[in-house]
């Protein structure tokens, strides 16, 4: 199981741009075996809410909110799962996780949570007006 670590949260005003970091731990089949990874982000009481999500093959998927905004990218080498996201919104202001789970995403269209079972600790992410 991957363990996970978070890093680039911060504050910005509306309109300007943050990229988000996961650094994934040390695994010997990383290159070789599939993994279904992905940004989710939610506010307290809330349900997670999926961001970006990259699959083994690099297929992606976006909330439709973020099209356009958002980049999810995986660099094996360097073992690190980014968010890059432009135009920021207040809407956006949240806890950014990333999750991991071995195998590849079980749905095309959809974010499930639930099929995650290995997260990060969360950064925050505050977009000022």
């Amino acid at each position: 199981q991957m363990q996970l670590v978070e890093s680039g949260g911060g504050s910005v005003q509306a309109g300007g741009s943050l990229t988000l970091y996961c650094l994934f731990s040390e695994h010997a089949y990383v290159p070789y075996v599939p993994y279904c990874m992905a940004w989710f982000r939610r506010a307290p009481g809330e349900e997670p809410a999926g961001v970006a999500r990259i699959d083994h093959d690099d297929t992606t998927l976006y909330r439709d909110s973020a099209k356009g905004r958002f980049t999810i990218s995986k660099d094996n080498a360097k073992k690190t799962l980014s968010l890059q996201m432009n135009n920021l919104r207040p809407e956006d202001s949240a806890m950014y996780y990333c999750a991991a789970e071995r195998g590849w995403c079980s749905s095309a269209t959809h974010f499930i949570d639930t099929d995650f079972h290995t997260w990060g600790q969360g950064t925050q992410v505050t977009v000022s007006s």
